[in-house]
């Protein structure tokens, strides 16, 4: 039987069987990339936002700025970073990185911001240094509305990464591209997307839930629960 006979289902399970470990190369590819460039925007975004909430004069700057980087287009900004890194994956990972900045700056800010005045008060009357009261009051406090930055990076992230396939960067986009060159390439297509949306819900769910764990306001709600 042709391919082309075949239902749009089996033409989909004919691919895997007989690309499955490209798939699956490319798969951990466009993942690594978008890890990559949601990790360094954290290294970055997480201590540049407890700074500005130090300095509320300067937080609407900042924020201003990694909002103008928001507003660029993602396949603009891959054009102008490939001006200076050239074309491939560092490109990619550049402009997850420079999209990531603002979800985890504005979360860090508002996440330290809502500590409780009273809190760092007594941390401060305990004779704690103010690097002890970010590192022992603050930051576990802020950390689950962190966390809710990360994962809202790193789903937009690997959106992004899907496109870095027109400057040669690899990934599922390869194979969804593919697809829509191919005559009859609906499956080719569902081949890159399918695992393209795992990737994005399964990383949502799994941060999501570490949101949550981290969530001071949790066991606080857990402690008071009558038996």
């Amino acid at each position: 039987m042709e391919i082309t006979d075949m239902s749009l289902f089996n033409q989909l399970i004919y691919y895997f069987s007989e690309n499955g470990q490209y798939v699956l190369n490319q798969f951990f590819r466009h993942f690594l990339m978008s890890i990559y460039g949601v990790l360094f925007a954290a290294i970055i975004g997480i201590p540049l936002g407890f700074w500005i909430s130090r300095h509320g004069k300067l937080a609407n700057w900042v924020l201003g700025i990694a909002n103008v980087l928001q507003t660029i287009p993602s396949l603009a900004m891959l054009s102008i970073l490939m001006l200076g890194l050239g074309l491939g994956a560092n490109t990619v990972v550049a402009t997850i990185f420079l999209y990531s900045l603002l979800p985890i700056l504005k979360n860090t800010y508002a996440g330290v911001r809502s500590v409780d005045e009273n809190l760092l008060d007594s941390g401060k009357g305990m004779g704690m240094t103010r690097s002890q009261v970010t590192r022992m009051v603050e930051l576990p406090l802020a950390l689950s509305v962190i966390m809710g930055g990360i994962r809202n990076a790193l789903v937009v992230g690997i959106g992004i990464a899907a496109i870095g396939t027109f400057i040669g960067a690899g990934g599922l986009g390869d194979i969804i591209t593919r697809g829509v060159n191919a005559t009859d390439g609906g499956a080719i297509i569902l081949a890159g997307a399918i695992p393209t949306a795992l990737m994005a819900v399964i990383s949502d769910i799994i941060l999501g839930w570490i949101e949550k764990k981290l969530d001071p306001t949790r066991s606080t709600r857990f402690s008071g629960r009558k038996e």
